[in-house]
């Protein structure tokens, strides 16, 4: 069941939205009283936008038009590939790790929240939230009939995000602010601010923005989600369908934890399984709570009114014409907190590195080698000079066990790596000609370009 993006919705389905509504209050005004008011149209989630679900479209990396998400292949795709790291501002192209005058890291928002108390209710969470979300519009440059840019930037796309410092730093999806060159944020007592992007990285689907409020801006306080349980209540509120009249709130519970999903690659066009995919994303929140298009960065919220994650994915069909519901993913807050260090001090993002191109295997190789199904990763390649290749790991090399713990396709290896991090050493259990060994490899750094 592969899943999309709640991303950013574009633009001129917020103008489509807006029309439609209109005529629906004109229709309803003049017709009899027995006669019922049609449905808006939240309810046909738009091809333009990375939804909540699959058949409901994901949008490309430019945060443009959005195109149906495919599904999740089991094609090779790279493991500890870099991350971007990028800490541009927007338009800009060098990034914060070159950045000779980067500060310090600071550990801002690393020390645990310890607030706690009676549960709230969702009216008193969206009351003491509110304030600190924000809309995020991406402005883009338009391409002209030859291709060629006008230099006049246009909103492409609508997301979600949420202060978490009075100094403006705010938290969203990096495929918010992917391709934007330049950034409008809206509060919700209707004031704007350009945005800049103080660091973003891909491969986690994770962004800071900034902007400048002269240390008077409203706050969210951040979780812990190593302590939420399944079954607890949450609330999600984001931008919806970039609907008039600020915020969309929806409640549910935790629903699991510890969940692994792969985003649709950038610019996927859908309906099949050839794409290589985007990246996984591990440790995510799944909840029942809507998350609509729009949602993209905003926040999942305890009952204490703290951030525990940040809306980032829905679920797709389980199968061609049927739509799973009920099913949308948010990176944990415990997850996020480092990158957003790392990008405040413009330092690389720490990400285990291993060098290698993996494949799950299918059911007759699965047979074949004697292994249950859907066990084990396949080694397609092997990246020279890479902690794989100093440890002896070759191309075709089956991965059955990470440090004793089976493996369970591309999805459960990645799961594992991204526990560990740079400088750690794991033991891969590898069938090698259909002989079992044990190999030791020492973890690197994720290169950053």
């Amino acid at each position: 069941m592969p899943p999309t993006r709640a991303r950013a919705i574009p633009v001129i389905f917020i103008l489509f939205v807006a029309l439609f509504l209109s005529a629906c209050s004109l229709g309803s005004s003049s017709s009899s009283a027995t006669t019922p008011a049609p449905t808006t149209a939240a309810t046909t989630a738009p091809t333009t936008a990375a939804t909540a679900t699959v058949s409901a479209t994901t949008a490309p990396a430019s945060a443009t038009a959005a195109t149906a998400a495919t599904a999740v292949p089991s094609s090779a795709a790279t493991v500890g590939t870099s991350a971007t790291g990028s800490a541009t501002a927007v338009g800009a192209s060098t990034t914060a790790n070159a950045n000779a005058n980067a500060t310090p890291a600071t550990n801002l928002i690393s020390a645990p929240v310890t607030a706690s108390g009676q549960p709230l209710s969702v009216a008193a969470i969206n009351q003491k939230v509110r304030p600190a979300v924000v809309q995020i519009t991406n402005n883009q440059k338009v391409q002209g009939r030859f291709g060629q840019s006008n230099g006049i930037a246009v909103p492409a796309g609508v997301g979600t995000g949420f202060i978490f410092d009075k100094r403006g730093y705010i938290l969203t999806n990096d495929h918010v602010v992917e391709g934007a060159n330049s950034l409008t944020v809206a509060t919700t007592d209707s004031k704007t601010y350009d945005g800049k992007i103080v660091g973003t990285y891909a491969q986690g689907d994770l962004a800071v923005v900034q902007i400048n409020g002269n240390g008077d801006l409203p706050t969210v306080a951040l979780g812990d989600s190593s302590k939420l349980q399944v079954g607890d209540p949450v609330v999600a509120i984001g931008n919806a369908l970039a609907l008039a009249g600020g915020p969309t709130v929806t409640s549910g519970v935790v629903s699991a934890l510890g969940r692994v999903a792969q985003e649709p690659a950038s610019g996927s066009s859908g309906g099949g399984s050839n794409s290589a995919g985007g990246p996984f994303l591990v440790d995510l929140i799944q909840t029942d709570a809507a998350i609509n298009p729009g949602n993209s960065g905003g926040p999942l919220l305890n009952a204490a009114g703290e951030v525990v994650g940040i809306n980032t994915l829905g679920a797709g069909e389980a199968e061609p014409g049927v739509q799973a519901e009920g099913i949308g993913f948010a990176i944990s807050i415990n997850s996020a907190k480092p990158v957003a260090d790392a990008l405040i001090a413009g330092q690389p993002v720490p990400r285990p590195f291993v060098g290698i191109t993996t494949g799950s295997l299918n059911p007759q190789q699965d047979a074949q080698l004697g292994l249950p199904a859907n066990a084990g990763v396949g080694i397609a390649s092997v990246q020279s000079g890479s902690p794989a290749d100093k440890a002896g790991l070759q191309a075709n090399d089956i991965i059955i066990k990470f440090d004793g713990q089976a493996v369970q396709g591309e999805e459960g290896f990645v799961g594992f790596l991204l526990k560990h991090k740079p400088g750690d050493t794991v033991t891969f259990t590898v069938l090698r000609n259909k002989q079992q060994q044990d190999i030791k490899v020492t973890l690197g750094q994720a290169p950053t370009s």
